[in-house]
């Protein structure tokens, strides 16, 4: 397909989120940044939250320690994800998770992700055969969740990631890049509380994700920090019945990745190649895990910059009889690190062991959304014995 315009488009949609100059604004940006991207439908339609919420098949991106509270013995999970759908139609994330709870207290867990560029074509000339690239990033995790007590659990995930966006037609050398990354995560979920009109439940979630060293290409290019983030949440259920639930949520984050640093050292407004460079080169030699502790502080405006650096989302789903499922969420992020900004809705229907999850997103932020009006599907089968713990 004759996509080399929108290719570049989409690189920059995925690796830029600036809205207007340097100068003004200091958005994070990091390799492999679609492990960002909600790959569940049903996350989606609470606005790309899941640290904080019920365990379901698709726990192992927001947080693994959610298998242990995992209702049937096994669950498979498939989620498919248009991506850019308004310009393009084979550029797409593609989920796929499994999980096995091994016994009351603790489940293992595998997942893969695939992000599809789509085919771009290059020629010689007009008349010529074309040479069809296939840009593509992938992962592979595998996961471990322990219950400590009744109430908590823990968990550990290992993430293998790959990144071929390198094209050969552009005559570079191009291979693909790998690494790694580790997950560590801490999920509670309270007793059921008997209210005078209600019962209710307490959840809080907290995962640091992808904490791995950084990307490259080549040996002569500049390696890429993978994105590292910390999320924190916690939700409640009005349990109003055995037949209705309402579960509002609240879901904070922060990647752990160094802000870009100001290259105007001087502070004289003009910006000169010797000082972009230097920061550049102070930029890039940052050390991945040093970086986790150091992004809490390293803003050059300080502390009020730090803030605009965490986005946050608010969801709630209601339940009706474990069957049928109403979602709806609201995400920000400030305007000056992405301005991400958007409403979701979601639905999901329950039949026997089989899930159907959809989720639609309307982008109400000035920068319009790769995902805008973007509609969302997975499909999750719960099999074997269930826990009542």
């Amino acid at each position: 397909m004759k996509r080399i315009l929108i290719l570049s488009l989409v690189f920059a949609t995925i690796f830029t989120s600036k809205t207007r100059s340097q100068e003004q604004n200091r958005a994070i940006t990091t390799a492999t940044p679609f492990l960002l991207i909600a790959a569940d439908a049903r996350a989606a339609g609470l606005a790309d939250q899941g640290v904080a919420t019920s365990a379901d098949a698709f726990s192992q991106q927001w947080n693994p320690a959610k298998y242990a509270f995992i209702k049937n013995k096994q669950g498979v999970g498939v989620n498919y994800t248009p991506y850019l759908s308004n310009l393009v139609n084979d550029i797409f994330l593609g989920n796929v998770n499994y999980v096995n709870r091994i016994n009351e207290r603790s489940a293992v867990a595998a997942s893969f992700r695939y992000f599809s560029l789509g085919d771009i074509e290059f020629r010689q000339g007009p008349t010529d055969a074309p040479n069809v690239q296939k840009p593509n990033e992938l992962t592979l995790d595998i996961s471990y969740a322990l219950k400590l007590d009744d109430h908590f659990s823990m968990a550990v995930a290992g993430r293998y990631l790959r990144s071929d966006l390198r094209l050969q037609g552009t005559g570079a050398d191009a291979s693909a890049a790998g690494s790694f990354g580790v997950d560590i995560a801490g999920f509670y979920r309270s007793d059921e509380i008997a209210f005078n009109s209600f019962n209710g439940r307490w959840r809080a979630g907290a995962t640091i994700s992808n904490i791995g060293p950084k990307i490259k290409y080549d040996d002569a290019g500049q390696e890429n920090f993978i994105p590292t983030n910390f999320r924190l949440g916690g939700s409640f259920d009005f349990i109003f019945n055995e037949d209705n639930r309402i579960t509002p949520s609240l879901e904070f984050s922060k990647l752990l990745v160094p802000t870009p640093l100001d290259p105007d050292a001087d502070g004289d407004g003009t910006i000169t190649p010797e000082e972009q460079q230097a920061a550049n080169q102070e930029y890039n030699d940052k050390s991945a895990f040093g970086s986790i502790f150091s992004s809490f502080g390293d803003a050059p405006d300080g502390f009020s910059e730090e803030l605009k650096e965490i986005t946050w989302s608010l969801g709630a789903e209601y339940m009706y009889k474990e069957v049928f499922a109403f979602r709806a969420g609201y995400f920000n992020e400030a305007e000056e690190k992405g301005a991400r900004k958007f409403l979701s809705l979601g639905a999901g229907f329950k039949y026997n062991i089989i899930n159907l999850d959809i989720s639609y997103l309307f982008s109400t932020s000035s920068v319009r959304s790769p995902l805008d009006s973007t509609l969302r599907f997975g499909l999750s089968f719960n099999f074997g014995d269930e826990y009542y713990d």
